[in-house]
């Protein structure tokens, strides 16, 4: 309704004439009271209607029978693995689908308080579950209240066939008996996993990776996460089909957040905090040694953006082991000028002149040879911060051995989101995931406030380890002078073998193209096709199947919505 409304107000203010309009944009308080009703209505970002996302997920469904069916075509039906059921909780409508499924009672394990439920004989913990299922067998994990795909079986046992562990999508039943909430999860993604347990049923493991470790979790968002931190080289895998459908519409419960918050403080030493009102735990990784981390901050005149972006760090950073390297591009303003002299007899900061026309990448190229911190940071002119432990936070993941380039959530001056992790294939290139969206709004199966994988960050406000940034050879100053330079960056430093993070704890302003306008003059405009036509030639797997999103997801519109029906049909 209140979408309805908006699109209605929308309608008539677009009747006004245009010097009512502008009159009536002078007049602050209306403007601020018009954001924000356009905010709650979701026009900011353009999110379907209930009824539109009801109907993309039937054609979903529909469409994803008819490829089940070519997938599993000649292959008999699976009844004999075993299935451990975690919970007692709307267990018989578990227990009524596996009936259908044929699926045996002595292959069912139920790990529940009870010892007698329904005729199966509970168990108090997932390692005893296990210990009398023998080895080289698959077991699949569900919470009870799960109802199964028909074809679910048979799938969870092609996919574990070829992985270690292998996990599926999920939806919810409704009233109605029709399906929706689809939760569609991106393929394994450690960091994701321990701040929203977003991996938390429908896991088929293989009995011998289970039997080589006693499990010390009760739920299975907290086991997936402790096979993986005892071995990182274990095999996970994504299988992109809805073949659960859960009880209710809690995608996790709190139990499993704070089973997977222990199992990180008791294999990692890190703090972690499980925020009840997010339903999130946040993360902080050991900052022990307190490193020399060189914040980057390219300009061209700028005064007043620079000044509040200098004076942000200065004053609200809680981590004081930083210097600033102010990279003056040619300014030419004395204002500015006489600004940039003042700054240079600060303790913290340098300024450095850097000649020449603008080339984002040369600047910071440039800038990183005079660096004398370990870690890097490089900053845009216009970012301003917003909480104080952002820097402590990016630098926790920044020093992990398996963490490459680590990223803010970065906002427009109106609250909005700008960055909040890059997704490679919006728009045939790359995009940033769920911008538009409110400030506090959670996004996608809480995607939104959760610290997780992302192939790329933006580099307006970016953490990374000095050598990692030597190691790839910076940023490419040849062919991404300005656009996608921080993508191209970003995925060259994972291909090393390491994973890049957004950190949803970083908070900061981004008054994004103040500075430097928007490219629409010709010149401009055929440079970015080029650098465009760069990404597209070097990175086309990641631009065809971003890892850390989901194949059926929309790469229309930077919102997760569900993938509509013409990018089914010509893909």
């Amino acid at each position: 309704m209140k979408k309805l409304a908006m699109m209605t107000v929308k309608g008539i203010i677009g009747l006004v004439p245009k010097p009512v309009r502008n009159k009536l944009k002078s007049n602050h308080k209306l403007t601020e009271f018009y954001s924000r009703s356009l905010q709650r209505s979701g026009l900011f970002y353009g999110f379907p209607s209930q009824k539109k996302l009801m109907a993309l997920y039937s054609f979903f469904l529909k469409h994803q029978e008819a490829e089940i069916e070519r997938k599993v075509a000649g292959i008999p039906n699976v009844d004999e693995m075993f299935l451990v059921i975690v919970g007692s909780k709307n267990i018989s409508r578990t227990l009524e689908n596996l009936k259908l499924l044929g699926v045996s009672k002595r292959n069912i394990k139920v790990v529940a308080k009870e010892r007698d439920i329904q005729g199966l004989t509970g168990v108090t913990s997932i390692s005893e579950a296990c210990a009398s299922i023998p080895e080289h067998n698959q077991i699949v994990f569900i919470n009870s209240g799960d109802v199964l795909h028909p074809k679910a079986l048979t799938l969870f046992s092609l996919h574990g066939s070829s992985a270690s562990i292998a996990y599926s999508d999920t939806d919810k039943a409704n009233k109605k008996k029709q399906n929706d909430s689809p939760h569609f999860l991106p393929s394994w993604n450690p960091d994701l996993q321990f701040s929203s347990a977003y991996v938390s049923t429908g896991v088929v493991c293989s009995s011998s990776v289970l039997n080589k470790s006693a499990i010390k979790s009760s739920t299975i968002a907290g086991m997936i996460s402790e096979l993986w931190l005892l071995d990182s080289s274990i095999s996970i895998k994504h299988i992109p089909y809805t073949l659960i459908h859960r009880c209710d519409d809690v995608i996790v419960t709190r139990k499993s957040l704070e089973d997977v918050g222990s199992v990180l403080r008791a294999l990692t030493n890190a703090a972690s905090n499980y925020d009840e009102s997010l339903q999130i735990n946040s993360i902080q990784w050991p900052v022990v040694e307190q490193p020399l981390i060189s914040l980057i901050i390219p300009t061209k005149n700028g005064k007043e953006l620079v000044r509040a972006c200098i004076d942000s760090i200065l004053e609200k950073t809680l981590y004081q082991n930083y210097e600033i390297l102010l990279i003056d591009n040619g300014s030419d303003e004395s204002e500015s000028l006489d600004y940039f002299s003042q700054l240079e007899r600060h303790p913290k900061i340098r300024v450095l002149q850097y000649p020449g026309e603008f080339n984002y990448s040369a600047i910071n190229n440039f800038g990183v040879q005079y660096a004398k911190g370990s870690l890097i940071g490089l900053i845009n002119n216009d970012i301003e911060v917003i909480n104080p432990s952002w820097l402590t936070m990016m630098i926790g993941h920044a020093l992990r051995e398996d963490v490459g380039c680590v990223g803010a959530k970065l906002l427009y001056s109106d609250g909005r989101i700008q960055h909040a992790g890059v997704v490679l294939g919006y728009g045939g290139g790359a995009g940033h995931a769920h911008k538009y969206f409110p400030r506090y709004h959670p996004g996608y199966i809480k995607r939104l406030i959760a610290t997780q994988n992302y192939s790329a960050v933006t580099a307006a406000c970016l953490v990374v380890k000095k050598s990692l940034f030597h190691k790839v050879g910076g940023l490419n100053e040849k062919d991404l002078a300005v656009a996608f330079n921080d993508v191209d960056f970003c995925l060259r430093v994972k291909e090393t073998g390491v994973r890049n993070i957004y950190c949803a704890e970083a908070e900061l302003y981004h008054h994004e193209s103040v500075s430097r306008g928007l490219d629409h003059a010709p010149e401009k405009a055929a440079r970015f096709n080029r650098e465009l036509t760069y990404l597209r030639s070097n990175w086309a797997s990641y631009i065809e199947s971003d890892p850390a999103y989901s194949p059926n997801l929309t790469l229309k519109r930077e919102n997760f919505s569900v993938k509509e029906k013409e990018e089914f049909l010509f893909r």
